[in-house]
Order: structure tokens, then C-alpha cells, then sequence
């Protein structure tokens, strides 16, 4: 793994924080918003972990949680669109990354 990865995935959570800070003030947008955030925020957090990892095992456990959160994150970033409470277009490039960010750890815990 790499330190562009880890910027990317601190890059990931600010665009996470800004979508929550874009949200309708309407009480189904936050709460779904919370979850994005949570999960969303969290993947850096796990990669980061898993860079320390003391062993082979520990990495790939670390990475896996982080994998969890981005197919979490992708799901609540579907459900906003699907519920009409962001357009698609504004999250289509947030969109891409989650999946490429999903491809790269899938490759990684593969090896």
C-alpha cells in the first residue's frame, strides 16, 4: 500500500464531510447522512490501522473492515439518490471513487 492511497483515503473522508454539510435539514436526510459519515469516515481510519498492522493477518483483517465500510458507505450513498435527497450527479465522481477505492482493496486483500 502507499501514502498516495492514504491521502486518497483522507481525501475520501473530507468529500464524505462535505456531502453530510450539503444535506437537507429534513430529519430522513440526516439520519441517513450519519451514516454515510460514520462509515464513510471511518475507511481512512481502518487503512490506517492496517498500514501498522503487525502482521500479515492483522493487515488484512484491518483492510477487511475497511472494505466492509466502503460497500456500507456505497449503499447509503445509493440510498440518498434512490430516495431523492441528493441527485446522482452530485455524487457521481464520490460515487466512482468509492468503487475504485472498493476494486484497489479487493485487489490488495487478494494477494
Amino acid at each position: 500500500m502507499s501514502a498516495d492511497l492514504r491521502e486518497r483515503t483522507i481525501d475520501f473522508s473530507l468529500r464524505i464531510i462535505h456531502l453530510y454539510n450539503a444535506l437537507p435539514h429534513t430529519e430522513v436526510a440526516r439520519v441517513l447522512g450519519k451514516q454515510v459519515l460514520r462509515s464513510g469516515t471511518s475507511v481512512g481510519a481502518n487503512y490506517a490501522e492496517a498500514e501498522r498492522a503487525r502482521s500479515r493477518l492483522e493487515f488484512k483483517a484491518k483492510l477487511g473492515v475497511a472494505l466492509q465500510e466502503l460497500n456500507e458507505t456505497l449503499y447509503w450513498i445509493e440510498l440518498l439518490v434512490a430516495a431523492e435527497i441528493v441527485p446522482r450527479k452530485k455524487v457521481e465522481l464520490l460515487l466512482d471513487e468509492t468503487n475504485q477505492l472498493i476494486a484497489i482493496f479487493v485487489a490488495s486483500l487478494k494477494k
